[in-house]
């Protein structure tokens, strides 16, 4: 087996919230005429847990979860075992310098991100005339 370091520098054996942690933020990118369509799965994240930002054209995208002890368990019984997970994990994607926060489209439903990015050609930008001074 080819050994490679997960998102949390953990062994990839390891069952990390039922999933192995190489199945953790598994992306699926599909391009369209005029977008790209992102898919990244976030197993047990919710809307207040994972954060997007976009910085000198770099959409990064994080997700962190913490232990909540103030948790209560509604049910009744007698708690056998508890199970809790909490750490962070990202990713960041370049998209382009034109594309802004207002452009990308992003929805979180049963564990799986979905954005919707346009794709924009950068604009070329035409010298400047700059003018020489004439003395006299």
């Amino acid at each position: 087996m080819l050994y490679m370091p997960s998102i949390f520098g953990e062994d990839l054996k390891k069952p990390l919230y039922g999933h192995n942690a190489k199945n953790l933020m598994k992306t699926d990118v599909r391009e369209h005429d005029d977008s790209y369509e992102v898919d990244i799965e976030l197993p047990g994240f919710h809307k207040d847990e994972v954060q997007l930002s976009l910085e000198n054209g770099y959409l990064n995208i994080t997700a962190a979860k913490g232990l909540d002890k103030d948790e209560k368990d509604k049910k009744t019984g007698k708690l056998i075992r508890q199970e809790r997970y909490a750490g962070s994990m990202s990713r960041s994607f370049y998209v382009g310098e034109d594309v802004t926060e207002e452009d990308i489209k992003a929805k979180l439903e049963h564990g799986v991100l979905s954005l919707q990015i346009p794709k924009k050609e950068a604009k070329p930008q035409l010298p400047e005339k700059k003018y020489i001074a004439i003395e006299g």
